[in-house]
Order: C-alpha cells, then structure tokens, then sequence
C-alpha cells in the first residue's frame, strides 16, 4: 500500500491538529492524571490544579503527534489508523513534527511555572520516553515494546500527585506500577485479534513474534502481577475500603477474564470473543479503580 503524498505547503485543518494529540486515547491518560491529583494529600488551588491538568493534557498530546510524525509509514498500513491525517495525505510531516515540539516545549514550561518543576521534568521524561525510548526505538525492534513502553502511560498520575505535594511518595509509585503492569494484557488482547495489522506493518508485536497461545498465557500472568499492584493501596493502609473492595472485584473480575484468554485456541480473529472482552473490560478497569481511589479519598480524607 502506498502511502499519499503530502504537499510541504499543505495547512492542517484545526480538526486534523486535534486528531493529531489521539484524544480518545489520551482520554484515560487524562482521567488518571485528574485521579492522581485528587487523590493526593493536601491540597492544591483550584486554578493551578486546572493548570496541572492542562500541562499534563498538552504533553500527552505533544507524545500523541510525534509518536505519528514517527510513524506515519507504519499507520499507513493498519486499517485502524490508515485515515489519521498523515497516512491519510491531509497534514505533511514537518507540520506535525513542529506541531509536537511546539506543545512539549509549552507543556512542559507551564507545568513548570505555573505548578512545580519535579511535576513539569516528570512531564517532561515522560514525552521523552513515550516520543523516543517507545517510539523510535522499543515499537519497531523488541516485542517486549509495550512491556517497557507501557512506563509512558504509567507517569501521569504520578505527575498529578506530585503536582499537589511535590514529592513522591509510595503511593504515587504504586498507581505507576498498576498502569504498568496493566498495559500488556490490555494492548496484548488488542493484539490478538488485531494481528494481522501489525504483521503488515512489521511491528514485532508479541502476537507476532512469539505466537498467540504464549501471548495468551502471558496475558494472564500479567494479570495476577497487576491484580497484587491494585490491592496493594489497600494491603497497605495507603487506601481504605472503598477503594479496596473495588480493587479486589475489579481485580477478580479482570484475572477471569484473561484466564479465558489465556485458555482460548481460537484462531479466527472474528471469533476471539475472550481477547474482545478483555480489551474492552481492561478500559472500564483502569477509569473504575481510579475513580475509586478518588472516591475513597473524598469519603475518608
């Protein structure tokens, strides 16, 4: 498949900027970052919160553009992502590369004086890590490029905490841990039965490289690490019991559900109902645990 041509001199649409940052996808990077501000302890004028939330937004998608400025010959050939603007002829490289150093810059120095610096260079690692150590390097050389990749996802909360206290404590290294150890299994069921895209675009995907039944098998040892990480707020006297009780039934529900994958022979991708699940539960996991841990918060501060 060819990719279309771009005009150097072509001007990207608003809209086409906006897809650019991936806003149904930094949609939970967001919400874990709000979670992980609230959630802290002490507290945090209600504009300079907003700031922080802001900064975070804006970096997520400076890391959203230049992940597809890098990609743009990758995306080309996946059904799923064959329309975003670069791919799709509708924006040239160069604007998005500006477009994404243009946001991380300006992120990143809001964070900074507006809020705090530790929170504004966490912000800043973490577009560093997702744009580079991810993206240029881990996608398209290891299978294990979600494993570690997923650390890029796994900071914002943690930016969100330390915007409030400016440090970090245990538990703001506990809420990486658990985005953490929650992306494999979430990108791997994706994986599953999106194989073939990632086949063809040879993106050395575990599905890929190592075959379905191993990925299904890791799927749900993944999901016993990550199940020990969400209740371990609780264990630990860091979280009380309504955000326990739901760590345990989410967790529970969620080790089920990757058992089910990890058991399944299925090879058609339009029948992998298990993996389907799972991916479409994991999502609801991660907004449901967070909100708890906000609500368990509110009930007991």
């Amino acid at each position: 498949m060819t990719i279309a041509s771009t005009s150097p001199h072509k001007l990207a649409s608003a809209r086409d900027l906006f897809a650019l940052t991936k806003p149904r996808v930094m949609s939970l990077v967001i919400f874990t970052a709000i979670c992980g501000l609230l959630a802290a302890p002490g507290s945090i004028h209600p504009v300079i919160g907003f700031t922080a939330i802001l900064a975070i937004s804006l970096g997520a998608g400076a890391s959203a553009a230049l992940n597809q400025w890098y990609e743009y010959d990758i995306d080309a050939v996946m059904k799923r992502t064959a329309n975003r603007p670069l791919p799709a002829g509708r924006m040239d490289r160069e604007t998005a590369l500006h477009f994404g150093i243009g946001l991380s810059v300006f992120s990143v120095l809001l964070m900074g004086v507006a809020v705090n610096w530790l929170s504004a260079a966490i912000l800043a690692f973490s577009i560093f890590f997702y744009a580079v150590i991810y993206t240029i390097w881990l996608k398209r050389s290891t299978p294990q490029n979600i494993v570690i990749g997923g650390a890029a996802g796994a900071f914002p909360p943690v930016i969100g905490w330390a915007a409030v206290t400016g440090d970090i404590t245990m538990m703001p290294i506990l809420l990486f841990a658990v985005i953490f150890f929650w992306t494999p299994p979430h990108f791997w069921a994706l994986a599953l039965f999106m194989n073939s895209d990632y086949s063809k675009a040879g993106v050395p995907m575990m599905p890929v490289v190592a075959g379905r039944q191993s990925t299904r098998k890791q799927v749900a040892g993944y999901s016993l690490v990550l199940a020990a990480c969400a209740i371990a707020p609780f264990a630990i006297g860091a979280a009380g019991t309504v955000y326990g009780a739901t760590a345990i039934m989410l967790s529970l529900a969620f080790i089920f559900l990757s058992f089910r994958v990890g058991v399944s022979k299925t090879e058609d991708p339009s029948a992998m109902k298990a993996e389907k699940d799972l991916f479409k539960f994991s999502i609801f996991y991660l907004f449901a645990l967070f909100g708890a841990l906000v609500a368990d918060r509110m009930i007991f501060a």
